[in-house]
């Protein structure tokens, strides 16, 4: 009878057992009711064993090399610890073990029910595991793997044991699969891990991998294998390809932190090779230009011209019939690139192609400009917001955005972050080149209207005895609003285009220039470099801190005051980062204090030019249009008192956010140190969180050196902008209320905050 039930737990059938774990009712009667229990328990672990073997050898033909994999370990497990514990069994029975035997000739059913405990809850576990995957046609590797892990992690020694031997061998098959997408840039038939694009597929890869991990393995496939594809002239070296390939059969997904150190590694020796063979120092230059050119408004005949198209546009939908011909759609604003670039020096730039208009918002009717009352005089609630302030409305109405399409190997050094920098400062300059557009249409509405005028007027304005006064002032109030105006725009957007953007861009190209011409390229992507101790110390930090080469493939110094000059790709993006916070930092879209006030000072500006083409194209009223007294109303002077009420409140509006720019400015550089660490890519999705509202927040790294290098640079900058606003002193010494001047007591009391 033992040796029957030996046969049994070892996946045999018998007569014992006739359909599952229950004893044959013939044999009932004969045992004690404690050896039938026995028997049962030992009955319950063969049919547990017989199902999981019968599953694993249906599975195990599965088309699925991890299915399958899996199903082999099991085998070789079940065959070392359980089939090798029934044979021991045997053995000690033939022997006469006494710990087995009793007396030497009786053999205790339940000392073979204790020896076969142990495989009662693995037994289970595995069953209801084969019960899953046989729930499923097809299983991915991610979340095959993600399932043994859960199950690994578990307070029973033998279960846990058997679901990480299984996990493992699932994870060494992946690994198997990475090398071939990774090292040699190959996309299988058979169960891909990413598509023709080098995408990764859906359930290709565990949860357990980081989002960093799983974007640089697309990284380094797709570079591969797209230089691979390409048949470049150099390919990656052989070399580096076995040393990756030893790196990845060392670590297993499930070790996270060995495993992201290590793609990182292998992500940037792939970057640093292409850097210095496949994305060349002419690709970059061209970029870095494009994108001045046409996202910074370096090309100002063509920024220029691309305003008046879209002005052009919103007046031909506006002055068309209804239908669908006056919507506004993405393409009639691509159209309007291509008009825009006609007779500039970007009509025959091949880089035009990349540039594409995006309406978040879908297609559109244009608006008119708002004649809606203006912002309210206590600034308070504005400069305390920590909302985020958008620009990207103001030149078309409508939130518009400019992209700029990314191509291999482009977009090895362009990341999408970069790019919505980049748009965001157009919708800030392009903003600020609109407004200041318009203030000068303004300006020659009010010179033609005025000669005109003069022609029947003579030295005065017109009218009558009662209202000669009050033109009087009103023109001169509307003149000194239009002048207020295109002053502040055009030293705000001088400052900006001037001492930030033509500074910081010079910069840019001299640092490459500087590092390329020190850089020796080397067949095998190992390359020299000379100390560079003219370089910008605000940059130096980055030249040697981000390299994680092999030791044959960079060079490393052992002196922190000359670190080597190595323009690899870490260096180039940290480079180009930098080059993005300075911009960011000297522009003032890094202080939301400053963008609201900026924002309002844009919409009032808009506010008044709308009024005044709203009237006419002047600030006075014709004399015929204020009506006679004949017609039996005083009508005399009301338009002129009306129009004198609007322009005042722009007035005192403009001058009251003119007062609250200069003072947040001011204090900006005396209250808050310029020294927050933050990328630049984030500091446009955290500017509501990160900001006071008087304190300028920088994102330049904080070092320090020679020629002010780092946040004392910066700061440079925007105490230009000061001396520019307070050249003639207007905002350092006391004012005067420019409508309603008040005498010299009245003044004394307030300069002394007693009035």
């Amino acid at each position: 009878m033992i040796a029957e039930v030996l046969l049994v737990l070892a996946g045999h059938s018998s007569s014992l057992f006739p359909t599952d774990h229950n004893v044959h009712p013939a044999f009932s009667p004969l045992l004690h009711p404690g050896e039938q229990q026995c028997l049962e328990s030992l009955g319950q672990i063969a049919v547990r064993y017989r199902r999981i073997k019968i599953a694993c050898s249906a599975l195990s033909r599965s088309h699925s090399r991890y299915i399958s994999a899996l199903c082999a370990t099991l085998n070789q497990i079940l065959k070392n610890d359980y089939e090798n514990l029934i044979i021991e069994t045997e053995a000690k029975v033939l022997q006469r073990d006494s710990n087995l035997v009793a007396s030497g000739s009786f053999v205790p059913l339940s000392s073979i029910r204790a020896t076969f405990s142990e495989w009662d809850a693995p037994l289970a576990a595995l069953e209801t595991l084969f019960d899953e995957l046989q729930s499923q046609l097809k299983w991915h590797p991610g979340p095959l793997i993600d399932l043994l892990q859960k199950r690994s992690h578990t307070g029973i020694h033998r279960i846990a044991s058997i679901h990480a031997h299984l996990c493992e061998a699932v994870q060494r098959v992946w690994v198997a699969q990475l090398q071939a997408f990774v090292v040699h840039g190959t996309v299988t038939e058979k169960e891909p891990l990413a598509n023709k694009d080098y995408q990764l597929l859906d359930g290709a890869v565990p949860s357990c991998l980081s989002a960093q991990s799983r974007e640089s393995i697309a990284y380094v496939g797709r570079a591969i294998g797209t230089v691979k594809a390409a048949k470049w002239e150099r390919q990656f070296p052989r070399e580096l390809a076995l040393e990756h390939s030893k790196l990845l059969e060392g670590v297993l997904p499930q070790a996270q932190y060995d495993f992201d150190r290590i793609i990182a590694d292998i992500r940037t020796t792939v970057s640093e090779w292409l850097w210095l063979n496949v994305l060349t120092q002419r690709d970059v230059d061209v970029a870095v230009e494009s994108l001045a050119n046409y996202f910074l408004l370096r090309n100002g005949e063509f920024a220029l011209s691309l305003i008046r198209e879209i002005e052009r546009l919103k007046i031909s939908r506006l002055t068309g019939r209804a239908g669908p011909t006056t919507m506004i759609r993405e393409q009639d604003l691509h159209l309007a690139l291509l008009r825009a670039s006609l007779g500039t020096t970007a009509q025959q730039d091949r880089s035009l192609s990349h540039l594409r208009f995006r309406l978040p918002s879908g297609p559109l009717r244009p608006l008119l400009p708002s004649l809606a009352t203006g912002p309210a005089k206590d600034l308070s609630v504005s400069l305390s917001t920590v909302e985020a302030t958008s620009f990207d409305d103001l030149l078309l109405g409508t939130p518009l955005i400019l992209t700029y399409s990314v191509s291999w190997p482009l977009d090895l050094f362009l990341h999408p972050s970069d790019l919505q920098i980049y748009g965001a400062l157009f919708a800030y300059l392009s903003a600020l080149r609109k407004t200041h557009t318009r203030i000068h249409t303004c300006w020659t509405s009010l010179s033609n209207a005025q000669r005109a005028r003069r022609r029947w007027t003579g030295l005065g304005e017109g009218g009558t005895a009662d209202d000669l006064e009050v033109r009087k002032e009103l023109l001169r109030c509307g003149w000194g609003v239009v002048r207020e105006m295109s002053w502040f725009l055009d030293t705000l957007l001088g400052y900006v285009m001037t001492d930030v953007i033509d500074v910081e861009f010079r910069r840019l190209k001299r640092i490459l220039l500087e590092k390329t011409s020190g850089t020796v390229r080397q067949p095998t992507g190992t390359r020299t470099a000379p100390t560079d101790s003219d370089a910008d110390p605000a940059l130096s930090g980055t030249f040697h801190s981000t390299s994680t080469l092999p030791a044959s493939s960079s060079v490393a110094s052992h002196h922190s005051t000359s670190a080597p000059s190595q323009l690899d790709f870490s260096t180039l993006r940290n480079i180009h980062a930098t080059y993005l916070e300075r911009l960011l930092t000297g522009s003032l879209l890094s202080n939301p204090a400053l963008t609201a006030i900026i924002r309002l000072i844009l919409e009032i500006c808009e506010r008044f030019v709308a009024q005044v083409e709203r009237w006419g194209g002047d600030v006075l009223p014709a004399l015929l249009f204020e009506g006679s007294l004949a017609a039996g109303g005083d009508r005399v002077g009301e338009m002129v008192k009306e129009r004198q009420t609007i322009v005042t409140e722009i007035n005192e509006t403009l001058h009251s956010l003119l007062s609250s720019f200069y003072e947040q400015l001011s204090l900006s550089t005396t209250q808050q140190p310029f020294s927050s660490a933050t990328e630049a890519s984030k500091s446009l999705t955290q500017n509501a969180s990160m900001a006071n509202a008087s304190s300028f927040h920088t994102f330049i790294r904080p070092k320090r050196g020679k020629r002010l290098a780092g946040d004392e640079e910066v700061r440079r900058h925007v105490e230009r902008l000061l001396l520019r606003l307070d050249f003639n002193g207007g905002f350092s010494k006391p004012t005067y209320n420019i409508m309603m001047p008040a005498s010299g007591t009245e003044e004394i009391l307030k300069q002394g905050g007693l009035a």
